[in-house]
């Protein structure tokens, strides 16, 4: 490989370094609702859900776009899901049907 090749090749490995920075984003769980209905992250984010009421919560998805659960679990506690490809994931509490939070994935 020459000088040139070489120096090509570390630009390129310090922008890929800064896009795959990752954000955190808190959903809470207050009054048997999600702290927001809608949540716009990209690829590689986490979102921990925060459960702020007395009583429990089991947060899942069925989504083609993330599918988990987090089982359920009691006021104070928190669980992070990280979402590791674009689409709409349909987030919902197994114990309260009402709650409802659409998370839009984008690259």
């Amino acid at each position: 490989m020459n000088l040139c090749n070489r120096v090509g090749l570390i630009p390129m490995f310090f922008f890929i370094g800064l896009s795959a920075q990752a954000t955190e984003y808190l959903v809470d769980q207050k009054e048997k609702n999600f702290s927001a209905p809608h949540l716009a992250i990209k690829v590689g984010d986490t979102v921990t859900f925060r459960n702020s009421d007395k009583f429990f919560h089991n947060v899942f998805s069925m989504s083609d776009a993330k599918t988990f659960d987090l089982g359920s679990y009691p006021q104070g506690k928190s669980k992070t899901v990280t979402f590791d490809k674009p689409g709409v994931a349909e987030v919902e509490c197994a114990i309260h049907p009402n709650m409802k939070l659409t998370v839009e994935v984008s690259k």
